[in-house]
């Protein structure tokens, strides 16, 4: 089958591990309504069905359910709102390090290149476990997941302010990768099935907003409390309140997979979105953006500290709060323009973020190179700003073009691949950079990497539109 055609669909039973009907696992135990009318493909009966080794394979109890199903509205916030709120912990458990590495470095006399360790060893563990969490997603009870990923992470981070050797911090940090590996992949399927496709851009951006804003209030954190009262200070406050938000997210409704779709998600297994080519360009923007972001998130705080004479807290506030509020308006701009240009621009999603990408570049030069805080806040405060436009947008491309029935793999396979070739390697090697030369001139190597990544959201331009209107049904495809 060629990448471009249309997706075959069906219709399995809709019921889910146990035996239980989805619509049961919806509204706290109650049954979905009336079914919709079967597609001629689930008409022919289960040998239709297991006539796909794919779809054979695939989660029961993922096809479209009938239309009052899907949660309320009402409630539909409430759960964003909350599951916004864990992900706002989940950056901060993730970057509070950033403004911990130069008191890190001294406590256990690390170089700049075992101090990156402490990073890589987060993301190595987090990439390996996403594909395991992304599979258990499409099949388990999602409030699960992420209850037992808030409360993993959370001890992790707690604990590592205990540590008494560089060995402890690592163990940590990979345990906090294990925690957050499980939220990543499935918490964005719960936000595309309590929200239409029409709205999802702007949701998805409410909810990773929080990856600015909690990077700016894990730097923040870690600069002022680090610097007052030390770096065990500023693990403990950070990790142990995550223990209340894993006991709320229990009591997460679990909206049927699929639940918002036009047309549903048909059961397939991990090669309908292998085989996309929107689906791998998108994935590679999001790879070359994490890899220059990844170095420069983790070590321009030391580099304003250690070659702009800025202290621990003044770095730590200062680019905290450029963070939260460039990236916060960024995050929610490029949002609100990826659904308002959609009706005139199909492809608005990804076109939004590669102007982003392209315009970042001269604005973060500007603020490396210049040594005056009247020059160089500003230039990073528009870089970031638009750095961020893809922040929602280029989530829901991968929403859009790939089926309910595998969302949460699709997602842990794109955690997996831009982490991979993102900031696995990208700390360690600005740390080998700095230390050989300076971390400015380790940074101006990277950042033509995220014009590449605004060159392969232009190519993924290419079949978006074809695809996400294959997926979405007959009468969608005829239009694109």
């Amino acid at each position: 089958m060629s990448a471009n055609e249309p997706l075959p669909r069906s219709e399995p039973d809709a019921t889910g591990p146990g035996g239980e009907g989805v619509g049961a696992q919806a509204g706290g135990g109650e049954s979905a309504a009336t079914p919709e009318p079967k597609s001629s493909s689930a008409a022919a009966g289960p040998s239709a069905v297991a006539a796909s080794p794919e779809i054979a394979a695939s989660p029961v109890g993922s096809t479209s359910p009938a239309p009052d199903a899907a949660v309320p509205m009402k409630y539909a916030y409430w759960a964003l709102a909350l599951l916004t709120c864990i992900n706002l912990l989940n950056y901060i458990d993730r970057y509070v390090v950033a403004t911990l590495l130069d008191s890190l470095e001294k406590e256990f006399t690390l170089s700049k290149t075992q101090a990156g360790l402490l990073t890589s060893v987060f993301v190595g563990v987090y990439l390996a476990t996403s594909p395991i969490f992304g599979h258990l997603g499409d099949r388990w009870p999602r409030r699960w997941i992420v209850g037992a990923s808030v409360a993993i992470w959370s001890f992790a981070t707690g604990l590592a302010g205990s540590a008494r050797s560089f060995a402890h911090l690592l163990v940590s940090r990979g345990a906090v990768g294990v925690g957050e590996a499980g939220y990543g992949p499935v918490a964005p399927t719960l936000i595309t099935d309590y929200f239409p496709p029409e709205r999802r851009g702007l949701m998805l951006a409410i909810f990773y907003s929080a990856l600015p804003i909690g990077t700016a209030a894990g730097m923040f954190l870690g600069g002022v409390i680090g610097g007052t009262y030390g770096w065990r200070v500023a693990f403990w406050i950070v990790g142990w309140p995550g223990v209340a938000l894993a006991v709320a997210s229990l009591f997460l409704r679990e909206p049927p997979r699929g639940a918002r779709d036009p047309a549903g998600g048909a059961g397939a297994g991990y090669g309908v979105f292998l085989r996309s080519p929107c689906y791998l360009a998108n994935t590679a923007a999001l790879s070359a953006m994490t890899f220059a972001l990844g170095g420069l998130g983790i070590w321009l705080p030391t580099f304003l500290i250690q070659e702009r004479g800025l202290t621990q807290a003044e770095a730590g506030i200062a680019f905290g709060l450029v963070t939260a509020v460039a990236g916060g308006v960024g995050t929610a701009a490029g949002g609100w323009l990826s659904d308002r240009l959609r009706p005139r621009f199909r492809s608005a999603p990804l076109l939004v973020s590669a102007v982003g990408f392209f315009a970042a570049v001269p604005a973060i030069y500007g603020g490396l190179l210049d040594r005056s805080p009247s020059v160089y806040w500003p230039c990073f405060f528009i870089a970031e700003a638009l750095l961020f436009l893809n922040n929602g947008p280029l989530n829901a491309v991968i929403v859009e073009v790939t089926p309910a029935a595998v969302r949460a793999r699709a997602f842990a396979v794109s955690i997996l691949v831009i982490h991979l070739f993102g900031d696995v390697a990208s700390p360690p090697l600005l740390g080998a950079l700095g230390d050989r030369w300076n971390l400015q001139t380790a940074f101006l190597f990277t950042v033509p990497v995220i014009a590449v990544a605004g060159l392969f959201c232009l190519a993924a331009t290419r079949t978006f539109a074809r695809e996400a209107a294959a997926l979405a049904g007959p009468s969608s495809a005829a239009q694109a």
